[in-house]
């Protein structure tokens, strides 16, 4: 049986929705509208699913699934081909990046033209794809080092410099000096290496050398450096000349875009609201909380004539990968406000573009529209949701109940896998209360774990060994 496949998938959706203990919910897991998941049903579901922890985030995970494919069934056995909902939030980030692509090509006048002399000088100077075989010396400074004991280690290295310069062999002075343990054996031989591979002042002050050439002291995150430049291989320019021509037009472009978006910036004067931080920390854990008019639509960051709403914030947070929402949750405050500038960049962006009277066209917001509807229509059909097994006369509802638990049921056989809805769960939450309830997910796990102990061990947990005890013992710079 493959139910192991069940364990990651079912962990990874921990995105719980609002708990409530009422004393009406007596006897239930979770509501999704008017449909139920009692404790006895859930019981059922992972009584016999050894392979899954019997924990309570478990339970929330299934509870959460159900939910989603709950509400999935039931809009598309009302609506069979989803015209009813809105689908505005799920394309309105594709939309938006169109309408600024078409904006920025209209507003930024870029020189690309560049002569063969311009772009050889060019490569010559930067070499981009230049390797070099290099040597260094490093001098650490010592923990939370003072002023004065920073000044020596300088002072030291600058010595040591000046020896080098005077003709004594570079990789004597290394093995006799040099703190870097991954080279100074080897004479502060570093090998070679080519652009990104080492820190940036570094390789700036690396490359800019010619072969034989010692640096000035250099600073970086590991200490003090002097550095040789024992060789240097540029590829002809010839065999890279189409490339690098895109290459410097790109960077036209991005520098020209950076300099326009920073001026409109600057024009609107973005502020932070207090408490922003937090906020966005708190959506990032839950997306799918349920919002109050006057809290979605505070501004998280305000610019003259507009603001990034926590409305706006949720709907993308929503739409963006698990990895990215713990992130934002482990974020320092400097990570978070620089995120947020980003989004109001893109708010002031597409402002900008109304401004121009840029619209997203119909036909485009349309095929967008169809496109996801498809997707969403595929995912029901994957899950099988799409085609309700009614009785003459039956209401949605039982229905809805049967296909659903035999979807969850083929998923913790491992005969189907799950489908996460992502950002249309959240959409299809906003129209319909749901709920999972503390009480019941508690009453599922105290009686998984009676069920469990009650019963006779299976053949492959009896055997010679099966009356000792269980185990519980515990499993047991660089270059810079």
């Amino acid at each position: 049986m493959k139910t192991s496949r069940i364990v990651p998938a079912v962990l990874a959706l921990l995105a719980i929705a609002a708990c409530s203990d009422a004393q009406s919910n007596e006897g239930l897991v979770a509501r999704a509208g008017d449909q139920e998941l009692t404790v006895d049903q859930t019981v059922q579901l992972l009584v016999d699913q050894e392979n899954l922890p019997n924990q309570t985030q478990v339970v929330h995970a299934l509870a959460d699934i159900w939910i989603d494919y709950s509400l999935l069934a039931r809009a598309v056995a009302r609506d069979s081909t989803l015209q009813e909902l809105n689908l505005a939030p799920l394309i309105r980030q594709q939309l938006e990046q169109r309408v600024i692509a078409q904006h920025m090509d209209s507003v930024l006048q870029v020189d690309t033209a560049i002569s063969d002399t311009d772009l050889r000088q060019a490569y010559e100077q930067e070499a981009p794809e230049a390797r070099i075989h290099a040597s260094h010396i490093l001098l650490g400074f010592p923990d939370q080092a003072t002023p004065a004991q920073r000044d020596s280690v300088r002072a030291e290295i600058e010595s040591i410099r000046r020896r080098a310069l005077a003709g004594e062999s570079f990789a004597t002075l290394a093995r006799q000096y040099s703190q870097d343990p991954g080279s100074a054996a080897q004479g502060g031989d570093l090998g070679t290496f080519g652009r990104g591979d080492m820190v940036r002042p570094f390789e700036d002050a690396a490359f800019a050398l010619q072969p034989g050439q010692i640096s000035d002291v250099v600073e970086t995150p590991f200490g003090l450096h002097i550095i040789r430049l024992e060789s240097k291989e540029v590829p002809g320019f010839d065999s890279v000349r189409d490339q690098y021509r895109q290459r410097l037009q790109n960077r036209r472009f991005v520098e020209a875009e950076s300099t326009y978006v920073a001026s409109v910036e600057e024009a609107a004067h973005p502020q932070v609201s207090d408490g922003a931080y937090g906020i966005l920390k708190e959506l990032a854990k839950d997306p799918g909380t349920q919002l109050s008019k006057r809290a979605a639509d505070r501004a998280l960051v305000s610019f003259d004539g507009g603001a990034f709403t926590v409305a706006e914030y949720q709907t993308f947070i929503q739409s963006q990968q698990p990895q990215l929402r713990d992130r934002i949750q482990n974020a320092s405050d400097e990570q978070l406000g620089n995120f947020l500038d980003g989004m109001a960049q893109r708010e002031l962006m597409v402002a900008e573009a109304k401004k121009g009277g840029l619209e997203p066209d119909r036909a485009r917001v349309d095929s967008l529209v169809t496109e996801t509807r498809k997707q969403i229509l595929a995912a029901a059909d994957e899950i099988g949701l799409r085609r309700l097994d009614r009785a003459p006369g039956e209401a949605i509802e039982p229905a809805v109940a049967r296909a659903v638990h035999q979807s969850l049921t083929d998923i913790l056989s491992g005969a189907n896998n799950v489908v996460p809805l992502g950002p249309i769960g959240y959409q299809l939450r906003s129209r319909v209360p749901t709920a999972v309830y503390d009480a019941g997910v508690g009453q599922v796990v105290l009686k998984i774990g009676q069920a469990r102990a009650s019963r006779s061990p299976s053949p492959t947990e009896s055997g010679p060994d099966s009356t000792a005890a269980p185990d519980t013992a515990g499993g047991g710079p660089g270059t810079p």
